[in-house]
C-alpha cells in the first residue's frame, strides 16, 4: 500500500459529524451519588437519540465495574478514573459522538484534567446539584447507610469532599427541578452546541 492511499484512510472528525449530521460534544455530569446524574444522562439520550443516534452514556458505575475494575477510592484511583475515562470521551468526541459522561467526579483538579484531555471546546461541565438529605432519600444501594455507619470509607458527601464546580456551563438542581424540565433543558443545550450551521 503507498503512502497516498494510507492517507485516504484518514477519516477526521469532520466527516464524522457531517455523516452524523450533528457536531460532537461531551458533557461532563458532575455530583453527588443520588443526585439523579445517570437519570438524567440517559433521559437526555433518550430524548436526542431520534435527532442525534451517535450519543452515548458513559457511566461510573458501569466503567467501574469494567475497564476500571482495578482502582478503588483512593486520591490517586479517582483521578485516574476520571483521566481514563475522560481519553475515553475523546476518542468518541473525535468519531462525532454526542457523549453524555455521568461521575461524581467530586474533585476540581481532576474535572480540569478531564477538560484539557476533551478540549476546552469541546468539554462542557453540568453540575447535578441536591442536597444531601435528598441524595440519602434516593439511597437505592444503601450506600450512604453504609457510610454513616463507617462501612465505606471515603465516600463522597460523607466521609470525603465534594468541590462544587466554580463555573458550570449548565447547573441543574433536582431538589428542586422536575426531570422533564431538565432534559429539556440541556436537550435544547446540546441542539444548540452541536448545530454544523
Amino acid at each position: 500500500m503507498n503512502e497516498l492511499s494510507k492517507n485516504n484512510l484518514i477519516i477526521s472528525r469532520e466527516i464524522h459529524e457531517k455523516r452524523n449530521g450533528h457536531r460532537g460534544i461531551v458533557l461532563w455530569f458532575a455530583g453527588l451519588s443520588g443526585s439523579g446524574k445517570s437519570t438524567i444522562a440517559n433521559n437526555v439520550k433518550k430524548y436526542i437519540y431520534h435527532k442525534m443516534p451517535q450519543v452515548v452514556v458513559l457511566d461510573g458505575d458501569e466503567i467501574r465495574r469494567g475497564l476500571n475494575s482495578d482502582l478503588y477510592f483512593s486520591i490517586s484511583d479517582r483521578s485516574e478514573n476520571i483521566r481514563r475515562t475522560a481519553h475515553i470521551a475523546r476518542i468518541l468526541l473525535d468519531l462525532g459522538f454526542v457523549v453524555l459522561v455521568s461521575f461524581i467526579s467530586p474533585y476540581a483538579k481532576d474535572r480540569k484534567i478531564a477538560r484539557s484531555i476533551i478540549g476546552i471546546k469541546d468539554f462542557h461541565e453540568v453540575y447535578i446539584e441536591s442536597t444531601i438529605s435528598v441524595c440519602e432519600s434516593r439511597d437505592v444501594k444503601g450506600l450512604y447507610k453504609k457510610a454513616r455507619q463507617g462501612i465505606i470509607k471515603d465516600f463522597t458527601g460523607v466521609s470525603s469532599d465534594f468541590e462544587i464546580p466554580e463555573s458550570p456551563e449548565i447547573i441543574a438542581n433536582t431538589s428542586i427541578d422536575t426531570l422533564e424540565d431538565i432534559v429539556d433543558k440541556l436537550s435544547l443545550y446540546i441542539e444548540k452546541n452541536t448545530s454544523l450551521l
